[in-house]
């Protein structure tokens, strides 16, 4: 009687352990699996750029990249209350990946051959191009005109030297933290020009509280292709993600994206890339 104690206590023991470990297991967050189902999947974007990635007053999130990702993920099989949104300043977002911080990054990046180093790129799903946001009665209508005239960017842009060292040598540079200044000095006069990805100065004028007020140059000053960043070797997501984005474009989803985030500041994109198309 004793042993038939023993071993009913020990195979109830077994039962329960095991019951109690497949509970837990059911809770995990697996932000890499890109199964869907019960679990989440963490995305890098920027939160501060508006028109792109940006958090709302609210804590929701707005912007082309953010409505790429979201329908990238919902090809995955991610509902959007399964992502995570993460913040990925430009600085972080190679060592993001590389941690394993987040699945991928949609955040104005650019494709170039040193980041293709550290970093695997899908896409591209957005050609940009360097230009200039002047106010709407400007008559500057080409880079040379910002002689003797105010430019703006923020501080360490390659956009502003771009102008400065090149093209306007004689324009009068002014650098601040960030491209909200730069916008508040347009609007106020302090400045006659902002310069930066035409993608993300058309973000900023289409904002209510700016709309009317600026035009875009349309100058075209370089080629930014924007790339959806993965981990090094991770070519298995890549070519899930350049699927989900033939999609997309074919849709009209993508073209619906940008009409409603770049629209009010009469941008006028380039179509979209060919998919897979990674700019050497």
């Amino acid at each position: 009687m004793k042993l038939r104690k023993v071993t009913l206590f020990a195979s109830t023991a077994l039962v329960l352990s095991l019951a109690a470990t497949a509970c837990g297991s059911s809770d995990k967050d697996d932000s890499g699996s890109g199964s869907g189902g019960g679990s989440k999947i963490k995305i890098g974007i920027k939160f501060d750029q508006p028109g792109l990635g940006l958090k709302q007053p609210d804590g929701t999130y707005a912007g082309f990249d953010v409505d790429v990702a979201t329908y990238v993920a919902g090809q995955l099989g991610y509902k959007p209350a399964q992502i995570e949104w993460v913040e990925t300043k430009s600085a972080d977002r190679e060592n993001a990946l590389a941690r394993g911080d987040v699945k991928f990054i949609a955040a104005t990046y650019s494709i170039n051959d040193e980041r293709k180093k550290k970093v695997d790129f899908a896409g591209p799903y957005l050609l940009a191009h360097q230009d200039l946001l002047v106010k709407k009665d400007s008559t500057i209508a080409k880079a040379t005109d910002l002689n003797g005239k105010n430019l703006c960017s923020v501080t360490g842009s390659t956009s502003a030297q771009n102008i400065h060292d090149t093209i306007a040598p004689k324009a009068n540079l002014r650098e601040n933290a960030g491209y909200s200044e730069c916008i508040a000095a347009l609007q106020s006069g302090a400045v006659d020009a902002v310069t930066t990805d035409d993608s993300i100065l058309a973000g900023f004028a289409a904002q209510d509280k700016f709309k009317g007020q600026f035009k875009l140059a349309g100058l075209k000053l370089s080629n930014e292709n924007y790339g959806i960043g993965v981990k090094k070797g991770d070519s298995a997501t890549v070519g899930k993600i350049n699927t989900a984005l033939e999609k997309m474009v074919s849709s009209g989803a993508w073209e619906t994206a940008v009409t409603k985030n770049f629209g009010p500041a009469d941008y006028k994109n380039e179509p979209a890339p060919k998919i897979g198309n990674i700019v050497k």
